[in-house]
């Protein structure tokens, strides 16, 4: 059976004093399904504020939707017995933002990755467990002996993002849930980090979430797209067909807001953001360039 995560109906409220009725809502009546076969990368959009992490954690099960359901092959997640849950955590790993906040400071990196075999069964002795962990330090372009041994604080952050990948790699989960993962990471780590989803997917059949604001790494990975604004999923479909023929004013709205490389064409006004009416400034139009800019 292919496994499958689906999202129906999904809302998240949050009390919030001096808004009407009393609540915000983050999350407003979500529904999507991601496959795990064939692999994919599907990446959902939107600006700071918009829900996404939100749904992130729905999807990881470390928050439970106000209203609505997450299900894992047709089961509820916060549902599952202690034998579904366990293969659920084994099949949906996250990748966070924050390279900086991902690591016990007071512990060697190699910690991350010794939990996983330990707590997986993925080795069936020391000896067994090492040759796993150099395998997949080397799958995401680190030297083993350049990373074991040392502490969170003599890398960089693009080592320890990939050193979380490495610890996916392990586990060879169905989903990965990337939330913001490249926000913090320089151009050439951020397209070497996007590789190596690109080659989980086609290598290990991974289907990615990819969480992110920033269109230029949608339009890189390609698959399909969903674009989410105050809690909405407004748009969703291939990425070419919705970056080239966006249908909503939202969308259109932030392709308009990429800068073009050219210092000849400055912004002078600023960008109405009116998600109601899609309201545009007169900030000059982008086109989407025929090679991303990463």
């Amino acid at each position: 059976m292919t496994k499958t995560i689906e999202l129906r109906g999904v809302e998240q409220r949050f009390h919030a004093r001096g808004t009407p009725g009393g609540y915000l809502t983050a999350v407003d009546d979500a529904s999507f399904t991601l496959a795990a076969d064939p692999a994919q990368v599907v990446s959902l959009v939107g600006q700071s504020g918009s829900g996404k992490s939100t749904i992130a954690r729905h999807v990881l099960g470390l928050q439970k939707p106000s209203a609505g359901s997450v299900l894992y092959g047709g089961k509820d997640i916060f549902k599952l017995s202690r034998a579904e849950y366990d293969d659920y955590r084994r099949n949906v790993q996250p990748v966070f933002q924050d390279p900086y906040a991902i690591f016990n400071p007071f512990y060697r990196v190699d910690r991350v990755l010794w939990k996983a075999v330990k707590k997986f069964g993925l080795a069936s002795s020391r000896a067994a467990g090492l040759e796993l962990i150099e395998e997949s330090l080397r799958a995401v372009k680190l030297e083993p002996e350049r990373v074991l041994g040392r502490y969170p604080h003599q890398l960089s952050g693009g080592q320890r993002q990939r050193v979380m990948l490495a610890r996916v790699h392990m586990l060879r989960p169905a989903f990965i849930i990337a939330d913001e993962p490249v926000s913090m990471l320089d151009a050439q780590v951020r397209k070497l980090f996007l590789n190596i989803l690109l080659d989980f997917q086609r290598d290990h059949g991974m289907t990615t979430l990819f969480i992110t604001h920033d269109l230029s790494t949608v339009y890189y990975l390609g698959g399909s797209v969903m674009v989410i604004t105050k809690g909405v999923i407004v748009e969703r479909g291939p990425v070419d067909t919705v970056m080239h023929e966006p249908s909503h004013p939202y969308t259109r709205l932030l392709l308009d807001s990429i800068p073009q490389p050219d210092p000849d064409q400055r912004w002078t006004d600023r960008i109405d953001v009116d998600e109601a009416t899609g309201a545009e400034g007169a900030a000059p139009k982008a086109s989407i360039p025929e090679t991303p800019i990463i």
